[in-house]
């Protein structure tokens, strides 16, 4: 075996800090085969689905993906854009945002790229760009604030067997979480705060999660746990009662029992309690996608008006927001921040050194 190594390496050159930013993936196209190419790398993950591989080879196979990329083409081509897929280009816009940050601080010392879990550009392609412009430390944030086996583990996953190819291995850091970091925090609740001056408060704010299997949780993945941290902490941050908000989970698949309750059917429960206004927010997804777009702003909505709800809202992703990327900033600077202090530490360090260099010498004790 022959490991993989950067040709342009110079021993001359100054280590620079690469920082990946990932996200789960999306097809190419909205179409049918480019569901089939992406679903086949992504449920074929042990992380994502935790059956015995030979079973799940069948059932994958020979039934989902014979009938699912058809149904999910046709609920892509509702959400792309010009641009394409929006989980993509709004990952784009946050590496970008994000280095156009960090070289303000730090000028060229730090590089921003992002990659997708699944499909292009894959992470290995990422750290093979980081490692060609110069990386030779390594900073890995997956955009899941809420750490969780099947998406953030699986990220690891994806590096560490990379990393197996290659001839040379940087100092690797690893974001594996952020749930509770308070500029995240307060940049979902100013988001929010927002919404609520163009649109006014509802009766009722869901926050809305991701799914996972609640085998999960009984085996001991944290991700429960920290999106209901998550929503304590903003709701504590605008000021809600506990009647005001609840947490819900969403995108389930297959018949085993997922993490509740489930976002779809609170809302078709919720007019019958006299809550005829609600609005959605998704603090676990970074950036708008199919699952906030279509399966919130769209399905959910109409499960809630023909309930008997009359006012809907779903509350967008941070995005690219310049609150958002402040807090992914601060992040990768506390992350790095023995490797490349901030120019106002540096400018510290050179003043206290100075003055002790000015400083007179001690006297001598008398012999």
């Amino acid at each position: 075996m022959e490991f993989r190594g950067s040709p342009s390496f110079s021993h001359k050159q100054p280590d620079r800090v690469g920082v990946l930013i990932t996200n789960l993936g999306t097809p190419q196209q909205p179409t049918a085969p480019a569901l089939r190419t992406y679903l086949r790398e992504f449920l074929s993950d042990p992380r994502v689905v935790e059956v015995p591989r030979v079973l799940w080879w069948l059932i994958l196979n020979g039934v989902i993906l014979r009938i699912r990329p058809r149904r999910s083409a046709a609920a892509y081509k509702t959400v792309w854009t010009d641009r394409g897929s929006p989980l993509l280009f709004y990952t784009e816009d946050q590496a970008q945002a994000l280095q156009k940050s960090l070289r303000q601080q730090h000028g060229e010392d730090v590089i921003v790229r992002f990659a997708m879990r699944y499909g292009q550009p894959s992470i290995a392609a990422g750290l093979q760009q980081l490692f060609d412009e110069g990386a030779r430390k390594l900073v890995i944030l997956p955009l899941y604030p809420q750490y969780c086996g099947a998406t953030t583990a699986s990220t690891f996953d994806a590096v560490a067997r990379d990393f197996t190819k290659r001839r040379w291995v940087p100092d690797l850091r690893f974001i594996s979480h952020y749930h509770d970091y308070e500029p995240y925090i307060e940049a979902c609740a100013q988001r929010i705060l927002r919404f609520w001056e163009q649109h006014g408060k509802p009766q009722k704010l869901l926050f809305s999660y991701h799914g996972v299997p609640k085998k999960f949780l009984l085996k001991g993945d944290p991700y429960h746990c920290e999106c209901h941290k998550t929503t304590r902490l903003i709701a504590e941050r605008l000021g809600l009662d506990k009647s005001e908000y609840m947490t819900t989970f969403q995108s389930r698949f297959g018949r085993e029992e997922w993490l509740q309750p489930y976002t779809d059917k609170t809302l078709k429960a919720l007019p019958e309690q006299g809550v005829k206004k609600v609005q959605v927010v998704c603090p676990g997804f970074s950036a708008d996608c199919l699952e906030t777009i279509e399966e919130i702003g769209e399905e959910n909505r109409e499960y809630f008006i023909e309930a008997g709800g009359e006012d809907y809202a779903y509350i967008p992703a941070l995005n690219a927001e310049p609150a958002h990327i402040d807090a992914l900033a601060g992040l990768i600077n506390r992350t790095i921040q023995d490797w490349l202090p901030l120019p106002h530490d540096e400018a510290q360090r050179a003043r206290r050194a100075s003055e002790i260099e000015q400083q007179p010498a001690p006297a001598k004790a008398d012999e």
